[in-house]
């Protein structure tokens, strides 16, 4: 009695072995992916805090009744809108997101679109000059492109001057102005002297 060839039993046992190291690779992938998607939201739940915080701020400021209340509400709105921003950059740094640094840069149209332009006398063509929409990278890779407007040759542009607000009438009082008239609309009483004195001439 022989048994089976080496060939036919190593065969399949080698294939099965080879679908249960994918399968497992593939769920401690997946498992990876789940605790970082874990972490990631937990990370955010404060920054949701200080939002929900932010907007009872904001209700404040609508609610001031003085400049100093409007002033010590807006004075507290700016800090929250700041650190909502720090909180919101340091999870980015967390995985591996940063913004792009591109003014003072050629625009390159791998990480950067152009979507304006401004005359600069001594800028090169197609320098960026600002940023209206941040770009963004993770690790070496654009996660978003920047919005930007570059440079074209010719002189700098007139500032517009801003316009000078007219006057604003000041509000009279609830009391209504009696209206002049004119010496012609007058009808003046006649003083009864005179009545007298017309009365003796005729008698």
């Amino acid at each position: 009695m022989t048994g089976p060839s080496p060939s036919h039993a190593d065969g399949p046992a080698s294939e099965l072995e080879k679908l249960r190291r994918r399968v497992a690779a593939l769920s401690g992938k997946r498992d990876e992916a789940e605790a970082r998607l874990q972490a990631l939201l937990t990370s955010l739940l404060p920054l949701d805090d200080l939002l929900a915080d932010t907007r009872r701020r904001v209700g404040a400021l609508h609610e001031a009744r003085s400049a100093r209340e409007t002033a010590s509400a807006a004075a507290a709105l700016g800090g929250q809108i700041e650190a909502a921003h720090l909180m919101l950059r340091g999870e980015f740094a967390r995985y591996d997101v940063s913004p792009m640094k591109v003014v003072g840069r050629a625009a390159d149209p791998a990480e950067m679109l152009v979507v304006g332009t401004h005359p600069h006398p001594t800028r090169p063509n197609g320098t960026v000059l600002r940023e209206q929409v941040t770009g963004f990278r993770r690790g070496s890779a654009t996660l978003r492109p920047a919005h930007v407007v570059v440079s074209v040759p010719g002189p700098a542009p007139e500032p517009v001057p801003e316009p000078v607000p007219e006057p604003v009438a000041q509000a009279t009082s609830g009391r209504a102005q009696p209206r002049r008239t004119t010496r012609s609309q007058r009808r003046l009483p006649r003083k009864s002297s005179a009545g007298r004195a017309r009365r003796s001439r005729r008698s």
